[in-house]
């Protein structure tokens, strides 16, 4: 996940149009023309007025990926890399239309992880809601009878205040750790230091990797069909995984290569890519088929990272239902003890 500033164009738009496009051209519809065509076919306003910049900018004699990257940070940089293959290589229809089923298949998977992840995320809300509400009622009840309030939580909160506080404390906790992810994989170089990081969480780290894979084998495939060169096409490739762990070593992966060694052998060193994934690349190196082995094995490696996708959502789930359970279970002890305390006070006064 990248941070989106105000003026990008979010996942949707960008597969309508990928795919409007590739259609268009492969009709063959002039690429001025397919993107004035593109720019009626949309509703967004953002992604209308880029189709006509575009357009403009072709007209006026530059190519469609520098066009791109002028928009400072409009296009995603993976559709800007995966343009410019297809410009260098003459194969822009076909790389849209890649381009849309992976925009497709990640509206999917984020459709897919919201549904599942709703219902836990309400119950930690009414949780957090549920413990505010306790803080201002109690302290409200002792404050209209003189008495002392009771700490729910242990922390010193109680009544309007406490409440307000305790909102503010989590909410703002996670709103600071969201922004602050998503400032961090805003760039490369954020990527690199924290993705290496979440590799190393179990399921997570199953989940980054799965997709990381699917990302490579699509991009790999594609720009060898094309006609790629191997370093370009390999850079460009770790870095269509959109994650630092894999784009920190490009480097390394390519000198290796260029010192002679193959593929597979390149690929295993960081210890990145699993086994079997490094096997069946040794495997297609042999029969010179790696192009065809990838491309066929990629949406095998999608159904992989949906999987894991749902057992990374459903670890979450648990881990927030411990929460809300944690959270309930505290307060009742720390309700029990109050009265048990109050009990004492009052048979120690007999």
């Amino acid at each position: 996940m990248t941070l989106i500033s105000g003026n990008s164009i979010g996942p949707k738009p960008l597969s309508l149009v990928c795919r409007s496009l590739s259609t268009m051209l492969e009709a063959g519809v002039g690429i001025q023309k397919a993107f004035e065509l593109a720019a009626g076919k949309t509703s967004d306003p953002r992604t209308r007025s880029a189709m006509l910049v575009l357009r403009d900018a072709v007209r006026s004699g530059d190519d469609v990926t520098s066009a791109m990257r002028a928009r400072n940070g409009q296009f995603p940089e993976l559709l800007v890399d995966m343009v410019a293959v297809g410009e260098q290589t003459g194969s822009m229809p076909e790389v849209l239309r890649n381009l849309a089923d992976h925009y497709e298949n990640n509206l999917r998977l984020r459709r897919e992880f919201v549904r599942q992840i709703a219902w836990p995320v309400i119950q930690f809300v009414a949780a957090v809601l549920v413990i505010a509400m306790l803080i201002f009622v109690l302290g409200w009840i002792a404050q209209s009878r003189g008495g002392e309030p009771l700490d729910v939580l242990g922390l010193g909160l109680t009544g309007s205040s406490g409440a307000m506080f305790w909102l503010t404390l989590v909410f703002g906790t996670a709103a600071v750790l969201v922004f602050g992810y998503r400032v961090i994989v805003s760039n490369v170089a954020g990527r690199e230091f924290l993705h290496p990081l979440l590799m190393r969480i179990p399921v997570l780290g199953n989940c980054l990797q799965s997709f990381a894979l699917a990302r490579f084998s699509w991009a790999f495939a594609l720009t060898q069909r094309a006609g790629m060169e191997i370093e370009p096409s390999l850079r460009y490739s770790l870095k269509a995984t959109a994650n630092g762990a894999f784009i920190w070593h490009s480097d390394r992966i390519w000198q290796q290569i260029k010192d002679g060694e193959e593929l597979s052998t390149a690929l295993a060193g960081p210890g990145l890519f699993p086994d079997d994934y490094i096997h069946m690349v040794h495997v297609a190196e042999t029969a010179g088929t790696v192009p065809e082995t990838l491309e066929r094995l990629s949406p095998t490696f999608e159904d992989q990272a949906r999987r894991s996708l749902s057992v990374l959502v459903q670890a979450m789930a648990w881990v927030i239902w411990g929460l809300v359970a944690t959270f309930i279970i505290f307060v009742i002890f720390r309700i029990l003890f109050w009265y048990v305390s109050m009990i004492q006070g009052a048979l120690d006064s007999i």
